[in-house]
């Protein structure tokens, strides 16, 4: 009986390297050599150590398993398919086809199963961390002596790629100062990357490397020998106060007599001669394609099954604690749906126009620590910059590796960490997460961002320091072209509130919004409150754009900016006014939210007939041709900035009243 079970599993094993090979080639597209390496390990985690159900993916007590290697997606497909997910073999054929769930590389919302969409190397890596940091939180904060509802572990297949990027050192290096002992990496060490042999640029002891970090690792010579596999994950899960890395030799494009080993197995099909070679190879039908032996496909779909007795017990053990604590139970129910509690943002605060001129990241501290009492999942913090961001959560504790419940994050000086286990948090149901740092540095996370706005989650963004406005620190650190860039990706809301009550309104959209994260963009230097009496409501941010002055009889041009320099135009409006030029001022925080509104208010804000129109940025000038029209002008910057005071800075790029007016009376 051993033996039929042995030789099962390796007919198994095969056949998922068959298919892996198949569908790359009918998709005459991606990478077969990884997944054919890697099918023993594969099999080993989906049908011993996975704790998932093929019926309900969500499943809140799953592992999570992270296709790091995204590239060898077809190896997760394929094991998707055969474990009984909504992944059909018609699914499988129509690999990186149009319209089809099984893209060119893992895409969480699109293929059931998929925990996280990876692509750049190095950001399922990162996301992790996330996953792991929200397990442990999740445990501190539900968790009971009997009801042990979140205990699952993170598991991912991390390749030499994934190794050589950045942002994986930078992750590992907070997962093991954190002790996310709920780690689980399994590292394909193949020595193959696109160029041929890793050592023609890596060739670093992973192993030492990852120990120095504080990770508990494992060296494993061969990927077949499942059983090794087997106690080395075993070990891994008994380790619970470091994360683990197991590092696994394989031998890519396994089964294949010319191309194993090679570079021209990674990402190009082996070719129609090759795979009848390899199915020779290991004693399959070389005319016969997308061959599933019927005993295979029972095998797996058993396996597969065993997670819906898994579910139940925990939907039990769930009712059971429900009776018990009902009050966490409820607000654990309500921020697993997205629901935010009632009543959350009666406590915004409200600011005077009499208040002294306050920073809009002051605002922003302000705002989140008068609403985080009633947000028990809003958590988060900085890349080393809490005291200069204002995100510190004051009556919370910080999340440590002895404290798990704590709701301010350290994150270090790790930008690209920070943004990708943002998303790794933000994938974790029942989390509401954000990180901050200066907005210069929002070039360090660009994938993050671009991966967040792709998966359509709901990380929050915060950076502050936006413009020449910081002053003394210079060129280096003064964002420029960093609005329009972030305007540019698709899916991102981005928020540049002009005063302490359009921050508040901004952390509200931030806070409700749903399909995709947020981008906050916030002030060092203080501004003056805006009267909200005498002039426009705050509120109106959440259109995006709103008239914040009204002209004095027919509009003859409309002045509008963003952030600090909406009070620059509305000086500027008094002076034009004084002159007899009759000037609307428009609020403009958000282009992406404006763009959201009906024609007819959009026409109300910005009507088509009033086409002298001047915008006010301190940033690129890129992208507000839309709203200035070809009569228009746009105030902005063309160049860098310089060392020096933000006063002195504003005279020297022309952000005076003067110079505002001037070019306004120009479109005249």
């Amino acid at each position: 009986m051993e033996k039929q079970n042995e030789e099962l599993e390796q007919l198994a094993i095969n056949t998922v390297r068959i298919l892996s090979a198949d569908a790359v080639q009918k998709a005459n597209s991606g990478h077969p050599g990884t997944a054919m390496a890697l099918a023993p390990m594969g099999h080993v985690l989906w049908t011993k150590f996975l704790n998932y159900n093929p019926k309900n993916p969500d499943f809140a007590n799953r592992d999570r398993f992270i296709l790091s290697a995204g590239h060898a997606c077809i190896l997760q497909y394929s094991f998707l398919y055969l474990t009984g997910y909504d992944l059909s073999l018609d699914d499988i054929k129509a690999f990186r086809q149009l319209n089809s769930k099984t893209a060119g590389h893992p895409e969480y919302g699109l293929a059931p199963g998929v925990d996280v969409t990876t692509g750049p190397l190095g950001q399922g890596f990162a996301n992790g961390v996330g996953f792991a940091i929200a397990q442990k939180h999740l445990a501190a904060r539900y968790n009971k002596p009997g009801f042990d509802l979140f205990n699952y572990n993170v598991y991912s297949i991390v390749s030499d790629g994934d190794m050589m990027e950045g942002v994986t050192s930078e992750a590992a290096s907070l997962a093991g100062h954190l002790q996310l002992g709920n780690l689980i990496y399994l590292y394909d060490d193949n020595h193959i990357s696109i160029e041929g042999s890793t050592d023609i640029a890596f060739n670093e002891d992973v192993s030492a490397r990852f120990r120095a970090y504080g990770w508990h690792v494992q060296d494993l010579p061969d990927v077949n020998d499942t059983h090794a596999l087997e106690l080395a994950l075993i070990n891994a899960k008994s380790e619970t106060q470091k994360p683990s890395l197991i590092r696994v030799r394989s031998l890519i494009a396994y089964g294949s007599p010319n191309k194993s080993g090679t570079a021209g197995s990674h990402g190009s099909p082996l070719g129609p001669d090759e795979i009848k070679l390899v199915k020779e190879f290991f004693g399959f039908d070389p005319e016969k394609s997308f061959d599933v032996p019927a005993e295979v496909l029972e095998y797996y779909h058993k396996k597969g099954a065993r997670g819906e007795k898994t579910e139940a017990k925990w939907n039990e053990l769930f009712a059971k604690y429900k009776e018990k604590f009902p009050e966490l139970a409820a607000e654990y129910e309500a921020a697993f749906k997205g629901e935010l509690p009632q009543g959350w943002s009666d406590k915004l605060p409200v600011f005077k126009a009499s208040d002294p001129k306050m920073a809009t990241r002051q605002a922003s501290g302000k705002v989140l620590n008068a609403v985080a009492a009633g947000l028990p999942n809003l958590l988060g913090g900085a890349a080393d910059l809490a005291p200069s961001t204002e995100t510190n959560l004051k009556d919370f504790d910080s999340f440590t590796s002895e404290n798990r419940g704590g709701r301010n994050f350290h994150f270090g000086i790790r930008e690209h960490a920070m943004g990708s286990a943002l998303n790794g948090m933000a994938l974790t149901k029942g989390l509401l997460p954000f990180g901050a740092t200066f907005l210069q540095f929002a070039d360090y996370m660009r994938p993050p961002i671009r991966l967040a706005a792709i998966m359509k989650i709901n990380p929050i963004f915060v950076y502050t320091h936006d413009s020449i406005g910081l002053g003394e620190d210079g060129t280096t650190h003064q964002p420029i072209e960093h609005l329009a860039s972030l305007r540019a990706i698709p899916n991102v809301t981005v928020i540049r509130p002009a005063d302490a009550n359009e921050t508040a309104f901004a952390w509200k959209v931030a806070i409700e919004k749903k399909g995709g994260p947020t981008v906050l963009i916030f002030t060092r230097q203080g501004l003056p409150i805006l009267d909200q009496d005498k002039y426009g409501k705050a509120a109106d941010l959440e259109k995006g754009a709103y008239v914040l002055s009204e002209a004095s009889k027919d509009v003859d041009l409309i002045l509008m900016a963003t952030g600090s320099e909406v009070a620059l135009i509305m000086e500027a409006q008094a002076k034009l006014e004084a002159e007899g030029i009759s000037t609307r001022v428009v609020s403009m925080p958000s282009w992406e939210l404006f763009e959201a509104q009906s024609a007819e208010y959009k026409e109300s804000v910005l009507p088509k007939a009033s086409r002298k129109r001047l915008a006010v940025e301190m940033a690129s000038p890129m992208g507000w041709h839309k709203y200035t029209t070809d009569e228009g002008d746009m105030l902005g910057m063309t160049t860098f900035g310089e060392s020096a005071p933000a006063d002195d800075l504003y005279k020297h790029f022309g952000f005076t009243v003067d110079n505002v007016v001037n070019k306004a009376k120009a479109l005249l």
